[in-house]
């Protein structure tokens, strides 16, 4: 039986206004997950209320008692993860190890900045005698936090823990595809103890929640993460609101193979960097640039992992994005790339990851961000070209390099415009670490110390004495 929820408003369900819900389904066979609210301007402005009416007393707690409750609540995340491992993979698709991997991630994320509440939020600055001066870092206030299809619990929690641990209240907005997990997580941060209107989820659509709680005039910070269509509308909103917004776009991100690398150790992280979650990742690195001696051995190498590597996978998210990567197949063969392997959409929303060679940069599967497990394997001869094709894109999100030649790691690492760059192992980033992008990849940063900065306004305090 399809499971109904609620938004979640002020510490308990509440429908929606219009009385209107939506459908999401299990990309493999369509079958019927939840349903969930078509939520509209009317529910968001609850929920902004409700954040709104929550703030000063969660901005007062003392943040050793945000922190604790934010440590508890991946604990708990922890105890129930079989629970959000079965909805996460139901609503996208993922396998069962990789659902887990993600519930992990969001715990760690909980951990991570409630421990953190405490640290130095301020300076003290010589302004001279009789002069005592120092900042302050305050919260905002209420933020929202819109989030996409592809990984939509690590990616709530990713902002939501520190805003919540800086004394911000929050409402999120997932994606109308995978929002059961997002409620449920709502549901959670009421039985750990949280404040009721700390933290709320509207559910619907872009258009009619989105823009919205983007738009409303009580929310003073957003942080979305998207595609970068969506991520200019919501930066036109902040944009006639002068408020700042975290953007985290899409990517057409480069992984560097040169002469001296460990081949064995660039095959399996080139293959993880772009067909891990089958390509739904921003910071996929589907750009394999190979330098001419090894390129050969290297694809040798590569073609029979990625087949191995392809069983572990899961189907695309929606169906939209099946017939998209499959038109990309189309594209690549009318632009004379070579398949070397895959190239084929395997019905209920699957594909085969697929390689081709023979790329050039001028190619669209070589310029646009497909979203899908597509690899583009083009050669160089020399690091300033592998830079110049590095470089050569509108995307800035992350980059990897296989060398063993610290000088040149280094050296390369510095040239690349990347908001991460990757040395001898390809990540999705680590929690410690900040996240964001260069040119359309985006703007702030999520992750590390610098996402409590980004969740926080600096005051300066001058006395005079």
């Amino acid at each position: 039986m399809t499971q109904r929820y609620e938004h979640w408003i002020g510490g308990k369900p509440v429908p929606p206004a219009r009385g209107r819900y939506l459908t999401s389904t299990r990309p493999v066979d369509g079958q019927e997950v939840a349903k969930i609210p078509a939520g509209d301007a009317s529910d968001v402005a609850t929920a902004v209320a409700a954040a709104a009416q929550a703030g000063p007393g969660w901005r007062a707690r003392p943040p050793m008692e945000r922190g604790r409750l934010l440590i508890a609540l991946g604990a708990a995340l922890r105890e129930r993860a079989e629970e959000f491992i079965a909805l996460e993979s139901a609503e996208t698709g993922k396998p069962d190890w990789q659902a887990r991997l993600e519930v992990e991630g969001a715990a760690a994320y909980c951990e991570f900045y409630g421990g953190l509440v405490n640290i130095e939020q301020g300076h003290t600055l010589d302004a001279g005698p009789g002069t005592h001066a120092f900042t302050r870092r305050e919260p905002y206030g209420v933020i929202g936090v819109i989030t996409p299809w592809n990984s939509p619990l690590n990616q709530c929690v990713r902002s939501a823990a520190p805003a919540l641990a800086m004394g911000n209240t929050v409402v999120v907005k997932p994606s109308e595809f995978t929002s059961a997990g997002s409620l449920t997580l709502a549901r959670l941060v009421g039985e750990i103890g949280f404040p009721e209107g700390a933290f709320n989820v509207v559910t619907g659509t872009g258009e009619d929640a989105g823009a919205p709680l983007a738009g409303h005039p009580d929310v003073r910070r957003v942080s979305f993460t998207g595609s970068v269509r969506a991520g200019r509308l919501v930066g036109h909103i902040a944009a006639d609101k002068i408020m700042p917004v975290t953007l985290e776009l899409g990517g057409k991100a480069a992984n560097i193979v040169f002469a001296d690398a460990d081949l064995d150790r660039a095959v399996e992280g080139s293959v993880l960097a772009f067909a891990y979650n089958t390509g739904q990742v921003c910071s996929a690195g589907t750009r394999l640039l190979v330098h001419e001696s090894v390129h050969d051995r290297l694809v040798e190498q590569l073609v029979p992992r990625v087949r191995e590597f392809g069983v572990r996978l899961g189907p695309l998210t929606t169906a939209d994005q099946y017939e998209k990567v499959c038109r990309y197949f189309d594209i690549a063969k009318e632009d004379g790339a070579t398949l070397a392997t895959g190239g084929t959409g395997l019905g209920d929303n699957r594909v085969e990851p697929t390689v081709y060679t023979q790329v050039r940069g001028d190619m669209r599967i070589a310029r646009e961000e497909i979203f899908g497990p597509v690899l583009s394997v083009l050669s160089f001869r020399s690091e300033d070209e592998a830079i110049r094709l590095a470089n050569a894109t509108d995307y800035g999100l992350s980059a990897g390099v296989w060398t063993r030649d610290i000088s040149r790691a280094l050296r390369v690492a510095e040239r690349l415009e990347a908001g991460q760059v990757y040395v001898n192992a390809w990540r999705s980033s680590l929690i410690e670490t900040p996240f964001g992008g260069y040119k359309q990849s985006g703007h702030g940063r999520e992750k590390g110390l610098q996402a409590l900065h980004e969740y926080t306004q600096l005051k300066s305090v001058i006395v005079t004495y």
